[in-house]
């Protein structure tokens, strides 16, 4: 049993408690939170974008930290789950593995490159693991083209055009902030970086055109190079004024021997699934696979079987590697800097 401390009672922090509740390799041993009504359990203020509100939850059993310095003095705690600013993490990462804990640290791994590789450096140190929670390869649809491609069930990936949108964020605290949050870059689109980081592995070079919003890019078009020429990669992310449609993603992802189809978003804060997860083969009619799930908690349900395994086994799976994840933050800062300069750019 893996026991964990979840530091930061926030929209994350709730999900991922509700995640744990079904997690049977890992159980919620401690909470950490400035807030001391979060500490008894009133998380009734909690709200996002998709999943329940907060609720007024029972910890009983679990310990409350009002400080994270007490957490980690907490010698039966084996992992921390930090659901934090990102422009902190990694401090908290590092205090982390020197007081010999394993780190699960929401995504984005870090606002800077340089705090992400400081991670991953003090992971390899300490010899604790830096396991980054990029939930969107466990969302059904996308992990059936996972598996898919990891298989060679279609033949060969051969690239894809992939999407994702939402409307301004308000809820989120600094959002457009370049140091704290890293704007929808950092914050958003790192989701689709990393998802073709995983893919097609780590691009050589990146066309991007973009608007800004002060010093980070509000929205961007991306082609990515490879070494394989023949792999041909597109990306459209960001945010748009667009309050009615406050969410939207999906795919095109080619095959040898099929393509892909995958188009979903949120219209007047119901779901619309444009595009169910379809198949079209070379030969043969198209199909819609039957897909476990349809609860986004479910994802981070299996995002933390992932982590328990990978801790048991002592070797970081590749959708929870911080070094997969520090690559997905270089992409998203690449993607920018060719905005920026207006031309194509070397990773």
């Amino acid at each position: 049993m893996i026991r964990v401390g979840l530091v930061g009672v926030g929209f994350m922090g709730w999900i991922h408690y509700l995640a744990y509740q079904k997690v049977r390799s890992m159980k919620l041993a401690a909470v950490s939170s400035r807030d001391p009504k979060r500490l008894k359990g009133d998380w009734r203020g909690i709200k996002g974008n998709f999943g329940p509100p907060g609720e007024q939850i029972n910890l009983k059993g679990i310990a409350g930290y009002s400080t994270y310095e007490e957490l980690l003095a907490d010698d039966s705690i084996d992992m921390v789950d930090l659901c934090l600013p990102p422009a902190i993490h990694a401090d908290y990462t590092i205090k982390a593995f020197e007081a010999g804990k394993h780190v699960l640290v929401e995504k984005p791994i870090a606002v800077t490159v340089a705090d992400a590789k400081k991670m991953v450096k003090a992971s390899q140190k300490t010899g604790k693991m830096l396991l980054t929670a990029h939930s969107l390869p466990f969302f059904p649809e996308y992990n059936f083209a996972l598996k898919a491609a990891r298989s060679g069930q279609y033949g060969k990936v051969l690239g894809g055009s992939f999407k994702r949108t939402i409307s301004d964020p308000t809820w989120v605290d600094g959002f457009w902030d370049p140091v704290k949050v890293g704007g929808p870059m950092v914050d958003l689109q790192i989701h689709d970086s990393h998802w073709i980081r995983l893919l097609f592995g780590m691009p050589t070079a990146v066309t991007s055109q973009g608007r800004m919003r002060g010093d980070v890019v509000e929205y961007v078009s991306s082609q990515f190079e490879f070494a394989d020429k023949s792999l041909v990669v597109n990306l459209n992310a960001g945010v748009i004024d667009q309050p009615t449609r406050s969410f939207a993603h999906g795919f095109e992802i080619h095959f040898e021997e099929a393509t892909m189809l995958f188009d979903f978003c949120v219209i007047d804060d119901k779901p619309v699934l444009s595009m169910p997860l379809t198949v079209i083969p070379k030969k043969g009619k198209s199909k819609q696979p039957k897909l476990a799930g349809g609860d986004p908690v479910e994802a981070f349900i299996a995002e933390m079987k992932e982590a328990a395994a990978s801790i048991e086994s002592g070797t970081p799976s590749e959708i929870l590697s911080g070094e997969v994840a520090a690559d997905a933050l270089l992409l998203c800062y690449k993607q920018t800097e060719a905005v920026v300069k207006g031309r194509k750019v070397k990773v």
